[in-house]
């Protein structure tokens, strides 16, 4: 059997003997998902192995043998985790890396480096082994080492609740300017960092790339967000980051071959697919209307067309020609 198998067979059968009462060699049997089914006899041989990393015993009653966690490590005191739960989080180190050099992964990895000490030493093995079927990939992302300083007052000014003054590199002017913002919440999208709060030029709320912070004071004026101002609907409109356009309905028609990657997965809370007798995938979404859109329906290539708007098409084949053209 490959050795990722018996690791995943291992991992269930600990989630087994977290509950209370531990279990015999039977239910444990009888607990394996139907692909993860094997002989008594290997589940004994698994015990055994996890035995050697884990405080488990057995106890007879009823001519019964029950196997047990050691009581108080199923689930730890001091945090309320059970063994797996506290094995999970430490794979949530990966999902952290963009804010590699900065005081928020710093205090994750303290988090985490508190949650690998409440395992004992011997499960250090058995952790480093679940690697080897499971592991989080972050895609393209921003590093962030060098704005550690940024995000630390950022995060100051946050929790006191106090305005602060910055200069701001706006890429799509080629211009830098002096902004004062109430900032309301760090917000991590599509790889990146970015402030949201009300910026007193605009007279509105905005969205500020972190990374184009020049500078920053925190100052002592007082802020508050706003009763009803909810963040989640404010960005729910874009794609990923970009806002400010005007709402419009998009239906998109994908071919087989990419519907098969492009289903099942969540593009927007406004969606709506359906997949046809044909197996292809019909896509309708309400965003803003930005070039972020346009990029983001280029990015499938010659999978995909857009049935509606009329001028959206236009406007994909006059980019597309752009970029065909350019030398």
């Amino acid at each position: 059997m490959p050795r990722n198998d018996q690791v995943t067979r291992q991992w269930f059968l600990l989630q087994a003997l977290e509950k209370p009462g531990g279990a015999t060699i039977d239910e444990l049997a009888k607990s394996l998902p139907e692909d993860y089914a094997c002989h008594p006899r290997t589940i004994r041989r698994d015990l055994e192995a996890l035995e050697r990393r884990f405080p488990l015993y057995t106890e007879h009653s009823d001519g019964q043998a029950r196997w047990k966690l050691v009581e108080g490590f199923h689930r730890v005191p001091a945090l309320q985790f059970s063994a797996t739960e506290l094995m999970a989080l430490a794979f949530t180190r990966d999902l952290a890396r963009p804010l590699e050099g900065t005081p928020i992964k710093e205090s994750i990895d303290s988090a985490l480096s508190k949650v690998r000490g409440a395992l004992p030493a011997a499960a250090e093995e058995f952790v480093e082994s679940l690697h080897e079927w499971f592991s989080a990939g972050i895609g393209p992302h921003k590093v962030y080492r060098e704005h550690r300083e940024t995000i630390d007052q950022l995060a100051r000014a946050i929790t006191k609740k106090r305005t602060v003054e910055m200069r701001y590199y706006t890429a799509a002017r080629d211009k830098t300017s002096r902004r004062k913002v109430d900032p309301y919440r760090i917000w991590f999208a599509a790889g990146g960092l970015y402030l949201i709060g009300y910026c007193h030029m605009r007279r509105e709320v905005r969205m500020f790339a972190v990374d184009r912070i020049l500078s920053l004071t925190v100052t002592a004026l007082p802020c508050q967000m706003p009763l009803g101002f909810d963040i989640e609907d404010y960005v729910g409109n874009a794609l990923t980051v970009m806002r400010g356009g005007p709402l419009i309905d998009v239906e998109l028609r994908f071919d087989r071959k990419t519907s098969a990657w492009a289903k099942g997965r969540i593009w927007h809370p406004s969606q709506k697919a359906a997949v046809g007798k044909d197996g292809c995938l019909t896509l309708r979404l309400q965003v803003a209307d930005t070039p972020e859109l346009v990029g983001w329906i280029l990015s499938f290539g010659a999978g995909v067309r857009v049935t509606k708007p009329v001028e959206l098409t236009q406007r994909l084949k006059s980019t597309a020609t752009q970029i065909a053209n350019q030398e």
